[in-house]
């Protein structure tokens, strides 16, 4: 079965109209290269955050879902407060026609280290790792540290969420990150370097295929993780440059 995925490396902000405008570039440009699934980055239409106005971001992402529908499915990265009142840092997924199938809450969430410890562990709920069908396909989605469980931010133990997934069947995971980051050697080498050959490694390790974006703000440092897709060997299949706004599509075959 081929599957055309496209992935946006786009600016992710606290003002919910830039993301829209951002998203909707995103979504031209699935549509252009006949795309079946859009991946856009952890937080990219809310921002990164449990501060937002829900009204706002249900709206826009109504729109988000008219515009997609008929044409493109979503993995769409954002936080999100759902009906049992609890905020979810997650990634939606919508069928090509339209469907909402459901999300992934982020499970790793980043904290202090500390006991007990502090930072989004405190601002967001979890919901169990699960999959979805897509156009016949099983996929997942992982939200950022959910893929590698940095040991600078993670305070509890790594499950190891995508081979969890492929063993759950899923062929394809959908990786929305949004990474802090800045133009220190650590943030650049010792971060960046770990992020990749956790995605490289976990995605041979799974035999499973990985479609990655990141936040690309701010423009003139490069993501804290590449962006692009891997194959079920370890290696790169597309890959975005470190620094900007860019897009993706690539066709991939999953038999």
């Amino acid at each position: 079965m081929k599957l055309r995925i496209a992935g946006a490396q786009i600016p992710v902000t606290e003002n919910v109209g830039a993301n829209l405008e951002s998203i909707n570039r995103a979504i031209d440009y699935a549509l252009g290269e006949e795309a079946d699934i859009l991946l856009t980055p952890e937080g990219s239409l809310s921002g990164y955050t449990h501060a937002f106005n829900q009204n706002e971001v249900s709206s826009a992402l109504d729109s988000i879902v008219e515009k997609a529908k008929g044409r493109l499915g979503l993995a769409l990265g954002t936080c999100y407060v759902e009906e049992d009142g609890l905020c979810y840092d997650q990634i939606r997924f919508y069928d090509k026609k339209g469907l909402y199938l459901g999300f992934h809450s982020k499970i790793l969430l980043c904290s202090s280290l500390t006991d007990p410890p502090k930072g989004e562990i405190e601002r967001y709920a979890v919901k169990p790792l699960r999959t979805f069908e897509f156009e016949g396909l099983v996929i997942g989605g992982l939200v950022c540290n959910d893929m590698w469980a940095n040991p600078c931010c993670t305070y509890m133990p790594d499950p190891h969420l995508s081979q969890q997934l492929a063993r759950m069947g899923a062929k394809v995971v959908f990786h929305a990150v949004n990474g802090g980051r800045n133009a220190s050697y650590f943030s650049q080498i010792v971060t960046r370097q770990y992020h990749e050959s956790n995605l490289l490694m976990r995605a041979k390790a799974g035999g499973v295929w990985i479609a990655t974006v990141d936040n690309c703000l701010p423009e003139d440092v490069p993501c804290s993780s590449p962006g692009g897709v891997i194959d079920p060997e370890g290696n790169w299949v597309a890959r975005l440059p470190a620094k900007g706004q860019h897009f993706f599509s690539c066709t991939i075959d999953v038999n």
